[in-house]
């Protein structure tokens, strides 16, 4: 899933490659992407493209006053195209949810623009066409961003959440732009379990977890911001030290990367560095070891 650096990544990425141009015109190919139907995607055209920001996770395009906010869940991606199809999109089950036509820098180069993408069968991302930013139900539940978040904020956040650090520090309603990659990142470079009560952390650790929020953000935004679209996914994989890496030696201590698995999600994080050595139990129904 696309997270705090990522999105912040793109927009940085969209206010230098497209920003100050205009919007000629917006493709619907999966129609159960769009979430909003006033102002209709068609209000987008000949209006041009003025900003491009993050809010926690989703990214928010200022187009003349109407914004374009985009959620891309846990599959979805931003294609940039120096060479756009012309034609209209085929609606259909494909990868390809939404087209946004820009107006060619110069007469008779390329058409140009970007593609909102999704992999697989479980469709989570969502469009909205909308007035104001906080139109959006996600973006006005949004806690306060993690990057602007300082220690004794943190703390009080902590303290006033039972149950578990991961879900947490992962809430977008308590700290908003980590999810479950960078959870487990900043986790480990913590040295905290992901099932430690929150509300039980001491001022140390919370100091710690301050600290390993904010360095563990800001390393991946100074990897991150500057690349090119196609090439953040790569960069945000090349800096991970234990999220995916099950089965793969903790690059701090040595140990063996362990995983813990839900449903339809999981978690890795390193015995020797978070939990003195002991395993948690990777029983769905089994209460886990703290």
């Amino acid at each position: 899933m696309p997270e705090l650096p990522e999105v912040e990544a793109l927009a940085a990425f969209l206010r230098e490659t497209a920003v100050g141009r205009v919007v000629t015109r917006v493709d619907l190919a999966g129609v159960q992407a769009i979430k909003t139907f006033d102002p209709p995607l068609s209000a987008l055209g000949g209006l041009e493209l003025t900003g491009a920001s993050r809010r926690g996770k989703f990214l928010d395009l200022d187009v003349s006053g109407l914004h374009l906010v985009v959620h891309l869940a846990r599959a979805g991606w931003l294609h940039w195209r120096p060479n756009l199809p012309t034609a209209p999109p085929k609606p259909g089950k494909g990868p390809l949810a939404l087209r946004v036509h820009l107006a060619p820098v110069d007469d008779g180069t390329p058409p140009e623009g970007f593609d909102l993408t999704e992999a697989g069968t479980r469709k989570g991302l969502a469009v909205y066409v909308v007035r104001s930013p906080d139109d959006v139900p996600g973006i006005s539940k949004l806690g306060p961003d993690a990057l602007a978040v300082d220690a004794e904020h943190l703390g009080r956040l902590m303290r006033s959440r039972k149950g578990q650090l991961k879900g947490a520090i992962t809430d977008q309603t308590l700290i908003a732009g980590i999810g479950n990659a960078y959870s487990d990142e900043i986790l480990h470079v913590a040295r905290l379990s992901p099932f430690k009560s929150a509300d039980r952390l001491t001022d140390e650790e919370l100091l710690r977890l301050h600290t390993a929020v904010q360095t563990t953000l800001r390393d991946a935004l100074a990897r991150q911001v500057g690349q090119k679209a196609a090439t953040l996914k790569g960069e945000k994989r090349s800096g991970l030290q234990v999220h995916a890496r099950t089965g793969l030696p903790c690059p701090v201590c040595g140990d063996t990367v362990r995983e813990v698995s839900f449903a339809d999600t999981s978690l890795q994080y390193c015995p020797t560095c978070q939990t003195g050595g002991k395993p948690l139990a990777d029983r769905r129904m089994s209460k886990l070891l703290r």
